[in-house]
């Protein structure tokens, strides 16, 4: 037997020793590429594929291998990593196919992250990491952003973390409700970031273009290149991480990521819709990870932060308001502020168009629908109350396990209108009933909207329901 094919075998059974040690995952993503090289003077030469790799498998590997090959070979004494890249075949899928869109599915494409090796000139790099990064809103500064008692805290802290030179905090955690500032903080601090030192490499994307990368890399079997590209970043930012939720293999390379950034002691800052710990469909793991650092919440709009930013949003365009329409905005619109802004440009582009001054009776009008829907707005708990009423069943049972229909269908009628009357999520309303499932509330809305369509007198009910609590 050739010396070479000795080595092979000592390293298959010593990889077949890792790979029981660290599991699966952890094997097929840092352990698998791994090739051997040659024996030299007591010292074994381990190939891999990149630098990121190579200093990876230096810092968590190279020591266990050692130990574990010596006792395969006493003469092995150290180990030495290498980068030795060979040429990669590209597959046979074209960009189209690459680039098609994820389907509406809460499952993933069924595929084995196999890591191949990727050329120097492909992986890493700044420009792969600018063309990475989505592009960022001129408008979303520090110095555009009111601050109010709901943002104080979100505030500071994305100020502290982007004018630190050290981290502050690993990872900066914003959340809140639509519409609330959340992104334009992201996108102030990159801006800051970039000013500040324009050296440093800044990744800012959403959470869903993080999948769509990683499923793209899988199939073009080039995982190793998009590791590297988002491990060697100084700042990571991922906006809206709760829409991973579910998607299992997205999130172990997030949490790999994630881990593998926080050891080099580089950026990450992550935006969700909820605190970490009440994040529906993320492992527990990650949960525990995302709450590691600086958990900051955006609370709900008050009626001074509101006018605040009317006021200051009329001042950046120039827009002379009466203050009586911009009280009156602050008091009507209070869902988020997307929409506060929005019932402002209306108006402005009204007045511009057709030459009405703007008084208050104007903005009545231009405002119609968005003043009546927000009149109308309810809350799951009026909804409860007035359909337990309506049934004459207790309040209780819409949270209650019972599954009798007398109590099961006036329940699915009170999921179906606070689909309808609030802008609550599925899961939220869920949660409302008595921690339900959001599949749940999908069935409840299509049985109603089913029964609504071939029982008139079931449909007279809902719609009674419906004017009372509209009215």
């Amino acid at each position: 037997m050739s010396v070479q094919s000795s080595l092979d075998q000592q390293w298959a059974r010593v990889r077949g020793r890792l790979k029981d040690e660290v599991g699966e995952t952890a094997y097929r993503s840092w352990l698998k590429p791994l090739t051997v090289g040659t024996l030299d003077g007591g010292q074994i030469r381990i190939l891999v594929p990149t630098r990121f790799m190579r200093d990876w498998i230096r810092t968590h590997y190279a020591d266990r291998i050692r130990a574990l090959w010596s006792g395969e070979n006493p003469g092995v004494q150290s180990v030495e990593i290498v980068v030795a890249a060979p040429t990669r075949i590209e597959p046979a899928v074209n960009d189209a196919a690459a680039a098609a869109p994820l389907a509406d599915s809460a499952e993933e494409p069924v595929a084995e992250l196999v890591i191949e090796p990727v050329p120097a000139s492909v992986a890493g790099g700044d420009e792969r990491a600018d063309e990475m990064s989505a592009p960022l809103d001129p408008r979303f500064t520090f110095e555009n952003f009111v601050v109010g008692k709901p943002n104080e805290l979100a505030f500071a802290a994305a100020r502290r973390v982007a004018e630190s030179n050290a981290v502050p905090f690993n990872p900066l955690f914003l959340y809140g409700g639509v519409g609330l500032g959340k992104t334009h903080l992201m996108h102030a601090i990159a801006w800051a970031i970039r000013k500040k030192d324009p050296s440093r490499r800044v990744i800012y994307l959403s959470a869903e273009k993080f999948m769509y990368q990683f499923i793209r890399a899988l199939r073009f079997k080039d995982t190793m290149a998009f590791k590297e590209q988002f491990r060697s970043v100084d700042v990571l930012m991922i906006d809206d991480v709760q829409f991973i939720s579910g998607k299992d293999s997205t999130q172990e390379e997030f949490f790999h990521t994630f881990n593998a950034l926080v050891d080099q002691n580089r950026q990450v800052i992550i935006s969700a819709d909820k605190s970490p710990s009440d994040l529906e469909g993320m492992e527990e793991r990650l949960r525990s990870r995302l709450g590691w650092g600086l958990v900051a919440d955006i609370h709900p709009t008050t009626y001074e932060l509101r006018l605040g930013i009317l006021q200051q949003k009329a001042d950046r365009i120039g827009a002379k308001i009466p203050i009586k329409v911009l009280e009156f905005l602050a008091h009507k619109i209070t869902s988020n502020v997307r929409e506060l802004e929005g019932s402002l440009n209306r108006i402005v582009a009204h007045a511009e168009l057709v030459g009405r001054a703007i008084t208050l009776e104007s903005a009545q009008d231009v405002l119609h629908d968005l003043l009546r829907a927000s009149n109308r707005r309810v809350t799951i708990e009026e909804i409860q109350k007035k359909v337990a009423e309506h049934f004459n069943i207790r309040l209780a049972d819409m949270s209650s396990a019972r599954r009798a229909r007398a109590v099961a269908r006036p329940r699915q009628v009170a999921m179906y209108l606070a689909k309808q009357l609030t802008q609550r999520s599925l899961p939220e309303i869920g949660r409302k009933f008595g921690d339900r499932d959001h599949t749940t509330v999908m069935h409840a809305v299509r049985k109603v909207d089913e029964l609504c369509g071939t029982d008139p007198a079931f449909a007279e009910d809902v719609e009674l329901l419906r004017r009372m609590l509209e009215g």
